[in-house]
Order: C-alpha cells, then sequence, then structure tokens
C-alpha cells in the first residue's frame, strides 16, 4: 500500500482520484492547490505526487520543479485537461512520470499511478 498525495482544486476530479485509488489500497490524502501539496510534503513521508496542472496559488509546474529539487526520489504524475499545459509539461520529461489527460477512467488514474509506483526511483524523473 503507497501513500499517495493528490494536489487538485476540482473538488469532483479530486474525490474521484482519491476514492480510486483507496479503493485500490492505497492511502490517499488529498489537497486543493501546490501550496497545500508542499505542506503535507513537509511533514508526512509519500511515495506518489498526483498533480494538477492548473491550479491556484501554485500550479502543478511549480510544484513538479519544487518537488524535484527537494523531494528528487519522489515521482510526479501530472493531470490536465488543457493541451497548452500538456504541452508546457512535456518539456519537463526529466522531472515527471507522466501526464494523463483528463477525462481519464478510474482504470487509467489507477494504473498511472501504479506504473509511476513501480519504477525505481529517479528513472522517471
Amino acid at each position: 500500500m503507497a501513500h499517495i498525495l493528490v494536489a487538485e482544486d476540482d473538488t469532483a476530479v479530486q474525490s474521484f482520484v482519491s476514492r480510486a485509488l483507496a479503493h485500490r489500497g492505497h492511502k490517499v490524502t488529498s489537497v486543493e492547490d501546490g501550496v497545500q501539496a508542499l505542506e503535507a510534503l513537509g511533514g508526512r513521508e509519500f511515495d506518489l505526487l498526483i498533480t494538477d496542472i492548473v491550479m491556484p496559488s501554485l500550479d502543478g509546474i511549480g510544484l513538479a520543479l519544487k518537488v524535484a529539487k527537494d523531494h528528487p526520489s519522489l515521482p510526479v504524475l501530472l493531470m490536465t485537461g488543457y493541451s497548452a499545459e500538456r504541452q508546457r509539461a512535456h518539456n519537463l520529461e526529466e522531472l515527471i512520470c507522466e501526464v494523463i489527460t483528463k477525462p481519464f477512467t478510474l482504470l487509467e488514474i489507477c494504473e498511472a499511478a501504479e506504473a509511476a509506483l513501480e519504477t525505481e526511483p529517479m528513472t522517471c524523473h
């Protein structure tokens, strides 16, 4: 069982992703933006960060950059519904495991998360 941090400002998507991962047996902590994610990362150990790209305060790109610096062994999975944001994330291939496009199915998000969890530290960075 992994401990996964989900940063997503859309409560419906946050709930969907959190429930899907919990149903697979993972422990999930959910937050609403990148600033809250950084606060959570400061106090607990996580096995995976799943974050939306477009969020208030600190977006997923900024969060991924900060995590790569401060928590280099933490895999990062990005989510987006915007093709332009997906292109921005494409430039971060060294820092992230994957970008999953919304809308996605329960199976797609779980498989992407589990694939990121199965990689050796730093191999998807």
